[in-house]
């Protein structure tokens, strides 16, 4: 789940709020592990040309089976997309970013955040990323005829989550009928979509650059991406960062076949992301309103001021914005703290005045041949709803609801909904993978957590270090969601230029503050 910054006009925003976020669905994994023998597919050629004329970055495209067991099969395609080292003389090879998701697209959005990355690793790694399976420019999950049909299925369901029955009736029968219209479309894709085919399609993607181990960086859903390949292929692990992180046991639920709990609640998604609005009420509270528009003077007034405009908003929605819509923007809207803070605490005072607030600004589009790529809810849904287990009743979804509620406040409310379209999702998939996971790798994993991240907990960060085979934690004491994109440490950027130039790990319990605090 995770989400990083939106792109384009149907930008990657809350995949996980509505589905998801940072996607969703119930299925057992159980496919074949590391030692099971499989017929070995060639690596890809990579034809790479400009993306556009002038622009820094290469694209090509990688064809790769679409079962790994059969590759003589099918095959799909995947978008690829490069920067070359800055500093050619003193290259060291390939490091290969996942942004997040799942449904990510790797094309545009690194590209987008190109500068969040280290310097020393911008100078020193050609950077290349690439729309997994069934996202983006890539072979895509897309179950609509025309974009008028996937607008008309938007606006049949309830913005951020439904409140009451009528609504709930609505959100429910909305993703069943997605489901139906997916299963009907291509069946056979959405069961070779997961991310044990997107690591064995990495694998591909190393050959194919020439790499003899793996450099990766993976971000929200990329971290469980990255634990997947260091466990199905623990000898190619050169440096790998996994940053704002889901726990490999809250993602498979440790292998139960029959899930009581959304994947987003395993997660702790609902707490944290309580847990992160507390402390961007208090800041906001602690500041003046020409740093925080919202603030209420000080941070119990600002609380309370938040409070009251809820429950407003639960009976007088001021336009188009619902109470669960301004939730699901909430918490959403905490993921980048600079300016993501800053325009949310104005959001939130426009609808206190009873003002709709001015759309959001998407970024530029990056210099690549296709910046605005179809990116519906189904995409994440593929990928989260057949690797994850989740609850296959949709009437038991209330009362998880409520019980979430209970710990996390109004948070607890969108992330447990994000789950529930997983409840119907037709397809679990056909070659995934459950673990083990602390196979020990050739060398040891980086693991960075933020402590308040309001989608990936920190503890899912200690987690990961604690269930892989040999990782390292650094904490980074700061907020949002994943330090990359938040580009807010230079601590952390330079413990992960040592890591991968060099191979130095920080000392075991190094904690990373950000250079500085919000609203300061």
């Amino acid at each position: 789940m995770a989400l990083s910054r939106p792109v384009g006009r149907r930008r990657y925003r809350h995949r996980a709020a509505v589905l998801v976020a940072a996607g969703v669905c119930s299925a057992l994994l159980g496919g074949p592990g590391p030692a099971v023998a499989r017929d070995a597919p060639s690596p890809p050629a990579l034809d790479w040309t400009p993306c556009v004329p002038g622009s820094p970055y290469d694209c090509a495209t990688a064809r790769v089976p679409l079962d790994h067991s059969a590759p003589a099969g099918r095959t799909v395609d995947l978008a690829v997309v490069r920067r070359k080292a800055a500093d050619g003389a003193h290259r060291i090879g390939t490091l290969f970013v996942n942004p997040g998701g799942p449904g990510g697209p790797g094309t545009v959005q690194v590209p987008q955040n190109y500068d969040s990355f280290p310097k020393e690793v911008r100078d020193r790694f050609d950077i290349v990323s690439w729309d997994p399976r069934g996202i983006g420019n890539s072979t895509a999950v897309n179950c609509f005829g025309s974009s008028g049909g996937a607008e008309a299925w938007g606006r049949s369901k309830p913005a951020g989550f439904p409140v009451g029955e009528k609504e709930r009736t609505a959100w429910t029968d909305a993703y069943e009928d997605l489901g139906r219209l997916c299963e009907e479309r291509d069946a056979d894709l959405l069961r070779h979509v997961s991310t044990a085919d997107t690591a064995r399609d990495l694998d591909l993607l190393r050959q194919a650059v020439g790499e003899p181990q793996l450099n990766y960086f993976g971000v929200s859903y990329g971290t469980i991406l990255g634990a997947t390949y260091a466990n199905l292929f623990p000898g190619k692990v050169r440096a790998m960062v996994l940053d704002s992180n889901i726990a490999p046991s809250a993602w498979t639920d440790d292998g139960r076949p029959d899930a009581r709990t959304p994947t987003f609640l395993r997660m702790g998604s609902d707490r944290s992301a309580a847990a992160t609005l507390d402390r961007f009420l208090a800041l906001c509270g602690a500041a003046a309103t020409d740093r925080c528009a919202f603030s209420g003077g000080s941070p119990e007034a600002t609380r309370a001021k938040f409070d009251r405009l809820m429950q407003r908003l639960r009976e007088h929605p001021v336009g188009t914005w619902t109470y669960a819509r301004t939730v699901a923007d909430t918490v959403t809207g905490l993921y980048i703290v600079d300016p993501g803070w800053t325009d949310l605490a104005r959001r939130l005072q426009d609808l206190w005045q009873g003002r709709a607030p001015r759309p959001a600004a998407f970024p530029p589009p990056p210099p690549v041949a296709e910046p605005d790529p179809y990116l519906g809810d189904e995409q994440a849904m593929a990928v989260w709803c057949g690797d994850s287990p989740n609850p296959r009743d949709p009437a038991a979804y209330p009362r998880l609801e409520e019980d979430s509620a209970k710990r996390s406040g109004d948070a607890g409310r969108f992330w447990t909904w994000a789950g529930e379209p997983c409840a119907t999702w037709p397809a679990r998939a056909a070659d995934g993978y459950a673990g083990p996971w602390d196979r020990p790798t050739a060398h040891p994993v980086l693991v960075v957590g933020t402590r308040y991240d309001p989608s990936t907990s920190y503890e899912g960060s200690e987690a990961m270090a604690r269930e892989l085979g040999d990782a390292r934690l650094l904490t980074h004491d700061g907020y949002g969601h994943t330090a990359l994109f938040n580009n807010a440490s230079s601590c952390v950027k330079e413990y992960e230029s040592r890591y991968f130039t060099d191979g130095a790990l920080p000392p075991p319990g190094t904690v990373c503050r950000p250079d500085a605090q919000p609203f300061s």
